[in-house]
């Protein structure tokens, strides 16, 4: 009887072992994980917990003994100051390009074709501005480093409205909370930010943010297959359908 009671422990434990997989995620990435995940889900049934952010807090969660077992970032320095930190596994791999691009509401059939003037006048034009926090989020902080470099800060600074994560910022745009607002073409192209506004592609170094992912110390089994599925063609095929571009 005591045998029958520890074989079942041990396989009650290995049950709860199996589901405590947790995948950090940053926001810009919602539609386009939601979809590979449904692809990984076919063939790796285990239950994975998913949680949604801006890079920063994710990280900093990490750093207070979260249970994450994978962080999927917005940008590179995250993942790459935990490796200096010693811990994650190694420095991960690039898995992703994201665009910023500049998401308005849409009035009527305006289109406008993203040169420096027009951009300069949308920006001067508008109310309200808004933007993921920088010290939290890559494309908030590549926002900073855009409006900078194309001697617009002065301009906009006292305009700015600050979101929590990429997603909170762009919501306030398609809200009509504010006017403009900078964020990933994935959001702008995903289905329910598009129903109210429309996006202009922004060109320059900063616009284009490298994303990458790492798998913390321990990770297990079904963490490492999601880290492995996400560099596969049938990912990178999705990641490009909603806006990025893949290395």
């Amino acid at each position: 009887m005591l045998r029958l009671f520890l074989i079942l422990l041990a396989l009650l434990s290995t049950c709860a072992q199996a589901q405590s997989v947790t995948v950090a995620v940053s926001a810009n990435m919602k539609s386009a994980f939601e979809e590979i995940y449904q692809g990984f889900k076919q063939s790796h049934p285990e239950s994975i917990r998913i949680v949604y952010g801006s890079s920063g807090n994710l990280a900093s969660q990490i750093r207070q003994g979260a249970p994450f077992n994978l962080l999927i970032a917005a940008d590179e320095s995250f993942p790459l100051r935990l490796h200096q930190e010693g811990l994650t596994l190694d420095e991960g791999v690039i898995y992703a390009i994201g665009h910023l691009v500049l998401v308005f509401r849409a009035e009527g059939s305006t289109k406008l074709n993203g040169s420096p003037e027009q951009i300069a006048t949308l920006l001067k034009r508008a109310n309200k501005i808004s933007i993921a926090k920088p010290e939290l989020a890559p494309y908030g902080s590549a926002a900073v480093q855009y409006l900078k470099a194309r001697h617009l800060w002065e301009l906009v600074k006292g305009k700015l409205v600050f979101g929590e994560n990429i997603s909170i910022a762009t919501m306030y745009v398609s809200s009509g909370a504010v006017d403009v607002g900078f964020t990933s073409l994935s959001l702008a192209r995903s289905v329910e930010i598009a129903k109210t506004t429309q996006y202009i592609n922004l060109d320059g170094e900063n616009t284009l943010i490298s994303q990458r992912m790492v798998l913390t110390k321990g990770a297990p089994k079904a963490a490492v297959s999601l880290y492995e599925y996400l560099q596969s063609p049938a990912a990178k095929s999705i990641l490009i359908k909603h806006g990025y571009s893949t290395p």
